[in-house]
């Protein structure tokens, strides 16, 4: 990134964190010139961006102001503590497919869904990609790339492992449909029927759906939606009902939003090196990054081949494509085999697409451009929210990702809001589908990774009205 653009994510994280707000006057050239040690034209043009991307304005002879921002943010909600004493046997995916069901219909504002709009991604160029590459491609290629997966699209991952200081070789990854089958793999590869499995709570939901399919049962532990995971409590039930594994999201999690940090992170692979448990960790959301810097996974922290680490392509370049990846460590013999007793394969087409596009470069552009995107949508609907939504509510403010995790007030329903939002043709995502014990009755997880545009502004203000009417 040029200079400027630094500059400029730096001052509109600040605008996104709530420290600079709506009304702010921003430094002068001259004093921030001097401040930061760079020159006024690097000042200049950092104001510009930020003007650009409607986060501030100029006002004559006065300077430059706060345009977008909330002017008071509604504090997080409060982790619920009462997690994590009991096994659970889970019934969850039939609530699951019901809601989700729901929020398929293209006529429906997609508030619940779990993607960001298909508009932000590079279809043109990566259509463009695909068909060239195909009609290059070694007709072998079919054969030879299973079933670990593509050989340069492999080398193309493990680089970026390299760049972001972990060293992960290409024969040590294994591509995969999606970050959930590797998940799946993951977890198939440690655990068997009446296995326990610790998770966080609240949790991604296809976690609490493949630990049901599989006849798992759950160990829940209470996620702080700022820094993640209680740790005390983690290991706690950990020496309480020795679970087979973890299954955790260490960046951006989903619904919380919350970042641990890298001091949290060693502790937390230092845990499971204690006991041996291996961590399979779900790291999808890791390149959506605010700051400056893509945050480490805990991967980095593992020095016995425990962590097994997940991510893809869906969420950040290729939705459609279904292109995953694990690195599962001391288990890649075992998540290999049963790759190829399953899936064999994850489609060398889209495999070899990726990595040409990969190799084009212009993807860390586009992952520029899609980060500066979902936090100008996050202040957007953080905005939004307070403005129609009543007192009492609480809601998260994540560091990356497009997810925002919404406390309703005291007596609002989350199940019933979702199906009186359903017949105003709006969707959202009820708490109690991300519990394995069904709580978090009064949360929702709402998606700010589509436009505000008019439509989705009425259907918030629709949304208010309606938690009102309930907590009346």
């Amino acid at each position: 990134m040029k200079l400027y653009e630094q500059l400029a994510d730096t001052i509109a994280q600040s605008i996104q964190e709530g420290v600079l707000c709506r009304g702010d006057r921003l430094p002068s050239v001259r004093h921030a010139s001097a401040s930061r040690q760079v020159s006024p034209s690097t000042v200049l043009e950092a104001y510009y961006l930020l003007e650009a991307r409607g986060l501030i304005s100029a006002r004559v002879r006065s300077g430059y102001f706060v345009t977008g921002g909330s002017v008071n943010i509604p504090s997080a909600p409060d982790p619920i503590f009462s997690a994590g004493s009991e096994l659970t046997e889970l019934d969850i995916s039939e609530l699951v497919f019901e809601v989700l069901q729901s929020i398929r219909l293209k006529n429906i504002v997609p508030l619940g869904s779990a993607f960001p709009s298909p508009l932000l991604f590079p279809r043109d160029n990566l259509a463009r990609t695909m068909a060239s590459s195909v009609q290059e491609m070694d007709p072998w290629s079919s054969v030879d790339n299973l079933s670990a997966g593509d050989a340069n699209l492999r080398r193309h991952i493990a680089l970026r492992y390299m760049i972001d200081g972990l060293h992960v070789a290409s024969d040590e990854i294994v591509v995969t449909n999606g970050a959930l089958e590797g998940l799946n793999l993951c977890l198939m590869a440690v655990a068997r029927p009446g296995d326990a499995i610790l998770i966080e709570s609240p949790t991604f939901y296809a976690a609490l759906q493949s630990i049901e399919r599989i006849g798992l049962r759950a160990v829940e532990v209470p996620s702080h939606p700022k820094d993640g995971i209680d740790l005390n409590a983690m290991e706690r039930a950990i020496e309480q009902h020795k679970p087979k594994a973890c299954w955790l999201m260490t960046n951006f999690q989903n619904p919380l939003g919350s970042l641990l940090s890298d001091e949290k992170k060693k502790a937390l692979v230092e845990i499971i090196t204690k006991h041996q448990v291996p961590l399979i960790e779900d790291d999808v959301y890791g390149e959506l990054y605010f700051g400056t810097k893509r945050p480490t996974p805990a991967k980095a922290f593992d020095k016995e081949g425990l962590v097994m680490h997940c991510s893809s392509f869906s969420k950040c370049l290729a939705p459609g494509y279904r292109v995953g990846w694990v690195a599962p460590g001391r288990y890649l013999q075992t998540v290999e085999r049963l790759k190829l007793t399953t899936t064999i394969s994850a489609s060398v087409p889209a495999q070899v697409a990726i990595a040409k596009y990969l190799q084009k470069g212009g993807y860390d552009k586009h992952l520029r451009n899609l980060r500066h995107t979902l936090m100008l949508n996050q202040i957007k609907f953080i905005e939004a929210v307070v403005r129609h939504f009543p007192e009492g509510t609480r809601l998260t403010v994540p560091q990356g990702g497009y997810f925002l995790w919404v406390k309703l007030p005291d007596g609002v329903n989350a199940l019933q809001l979702h199906k009186l939002a359903l017949s105003n043709e709006i969707s959202i995502a009820p708490g109690p589908i991300f519990s394995a014990q069904r709580g978090f009755t009064d949360y929702i997880r709402l998606n700010y990774g589509h436009i505000l545009d008019a439509r989705t502004e009425v259907s918030l203000a629709v949304l208010g009205r309606l938690v009102r009417d309930l907590g009346a």
